[in-house]
């Protein structure tokens, strides 16, 4: 009885703080509550919370502080991989099978204890339901019908995982810190698992908890999910059967604000205690005021703009290039992304292995209208792009948007919020689609195989990377990519991802702009705030207040 007393309690005391929290009158909650950390936070890209199916930005960030994965990234030298629920591992001879040891005591959020059987079944179900981030899994040779074999418990404690190549150790383990190798705890998920009606592209009689993962739970992160309500708020709260360091406070609460002024302005009156998506002249403006502080972190994050190739006059190579000649960088530069970003036009982000910092591309208006004139189109023609309604990709769109008027290119700017935008970009419907990419895991293949893999170019191919859904087919770019997870010499790998960025830099559908540096402003009562590398390393469980 006092349990179940002091759990409606403590869900009260939560309801009354996320009610003053979420106000929008004047007279708006102005201290956030000492145990709550209120982030202004702009994540409208949230489609599903299911670690299983998560592919956002935003997302990784939330998954990140409340699901746990065998190994992560080690904070102190991101070249390495540090074991999370893994104690040690060792790797066969072969180099083709991967032994896990679980360290003791292990809990889920649930109480229910983590064992290897959670960890093969975390692999199964991200195979089976076939995801946008699958392909990170099913790139070792997973199936559906061999991933019981190929990813299994041999006891309570140890979890074998056996690959179809000798792959780089680093790779392998790398990709095993991406969101979608996290863990979940079996018994939840099966508890609340639906019956579905097989078919030719799903043949399984369950969704593994899909459509309750969208929004609930099932984890071991130092937090856990209470709630999400897209364009609204996420709200964390404490999980206190996390195995490491416990968090400091009781709750996390992210608010939904689109606009960098709004959230400048929630910073200043004490509303929220992290303003996390200022504008330059946003982050100019705090960095004055008394009692906030300000903090950046270079990201593994790239914007671009992509070109359809199921578009023919977009496919032209002539046009392709044109539109790497009609972007003003130096502007972006100076203006747009000041302090925010970096002008980068290449898609491996500076800091990773094999990455190139060539600028090759300045606005050269005349040279885009000869090359326009070579592919036919000296008179220009429409084209429609997608843009996600923040800053700066809007920014960014209009000033595409003039510079590609002086070529003859009349472009609709088509606004959406990053749900709608990237829903219509996976399914292949843009004509053009400017966003960001951050790499899924630190190893040069996550933006390599994205930008440059494509298998199976039809409108059913399984590896949705970002070639196949701009239609591009690269063919003996595929290839290579494959042959540089092979090669155990850093040198000559690092030579293959050159030689790519090069390619795609001369004929790829891309468009690169510039890499992220994230800023965020807070009230210096924090302490341990802290950007991380990625999306995935925003940790929150080291906060605290004075």
């Amino acid at each position: 009885m006092m349990n179940s007393l002091n759990r409606r309690m403590r869900l009260m005391t939560t309801s009354a703080a996320m009610a003053l929290l979420l106000a929008t009158a004047p007279q708006a909650f102005a201290v956030t509550p000492a145990d709550t950390l209120v982030e202004g936070f702009a994540f409208d890209d949230i489609i599903t919370l299911d670690p299983g199916e998560a592919f956002e930005l935003s997302t990784a960030e939330v998954t990140a502080n409340t699901y746990s994965k065998l190994v992560n990234l080690d904070m102190n030298d991101t070249s390495k991989v540090v074991g999370e629920l893994a104690d040690s591992w060792t790797i066969s001879d072969d180099g083709m099978t991967y032994t896990f040891k679980l360290k003791p005591g292990l809990k889920f959020a649930s109480g229910n204890p983590i064992t290897a059987e959670d960890v093969a079944f975390s692999f199964e179900r991200a195979v089976k339901l076939d995801k946008s981030p699958a392909f990170l899994l099913t790139q070792f040779g997973f199936t559906g019908d061999n991933i019981t074999e190929k990813a299994k418990a041999a006891d309570e404690s140890t979890f074998v995982l056996t690959v179809d190549k000798a792959y780089a150790p680093s790779f392998v383990l790398n990709v095993l810190t991406s969101t979608v190798a996290s863990i979940v705890d079996k018994k939840v998920v099966l508890e609340h698992a639906k019956a579905v009606t097989p078919t030719a592209e799903y043949k399984y009689d369950t969704d593994f908890g899909n459509e309750y993962l969208k929004t609930g739970y099932a984890g071991s992160g130092p937090f856990k999910i209470r709630e999400w309500r897209a364009n609204e708020v996420v709200v964390l709260e404490r999980n206190d059967n996390f195995f490491g360091e416990k968090p400091k406070l009781a709750r996390v609460i992210y608010r939904h604000m689109k606009e960098s002024s709004g959230q400048r302005l929630a910073l200043e009156n004490g509303d929220i205690d992290v303003a996390r998506n200022l504008e330059p002249g946003d982050v100019d403006a705090v960095t004055k005021k008394e009692g906030i502080a300000t903090t950046s972190a270079p990201k593994g994050t790239l914007y671009y703009f992509s070109l359809n190739q199921k578009n023919e006059k977009l496919a032209k190579p002539e046009v392709i290039e044109a539109f790497k000649y009609l972007v003003d960088y130096d502007a972006i530069g100076e203006t747009l992304i000041k302090g925010i970003g970096t002008i980068h036009q290449t898609f491996l982000p500076s800091g990773q292995l094999g990455a190139l910092e060539d600028k090759p591309y300045k606005l050269d208006v005349a040279k885009a209208k000869e090359l326009l004139a070579k592919a036919g189109l000296a008179d220009g023609f429409t084209v429609t792009m997608d843009v996600r309604n923040t800053q700066p990709v809007t920014g960014i769109a209009e000033n595409v948007q003039q510079t590609l008027a002086q070529a003859g290119i009349k472009l609709e700017i088509i606004p959406g919020d990053g749900k709608q935008t990237l829903t219509k970009y996976r399914a292949r419907q843009h004509d053009i689609y400017i966003g960001q990419w951050g790499s899924d895991y630190f190893d040069p293949n996550s933006n390599a195989e994205t930008f440059t893999f494509n298998p199976d170019n039809s409108d059913e191919g399984k590896n949705k990377t970002l070639a196949w859904r701009n239609a591009w087919d690269p063919k003996d770019l595929t290839a290579q990519t494959q042959a540089a997870l092979l090669e155990k010499d850093s040198a000559k790998r690092a030579a293959i991802y050159e030689g790519l960025q090069k390619e795609v830099l001369a004929k790829g559908p891309f468009v690169m702009l510039f890499q992220q540096i994230e800023v965020a402003g807070y009230s210096d009562k924090l302490k341990g705030f802290k950007l991380g590398p990625s999306f995935d390393t925003n940790f929150v469980y080291t906060v605290s207040k004075d």
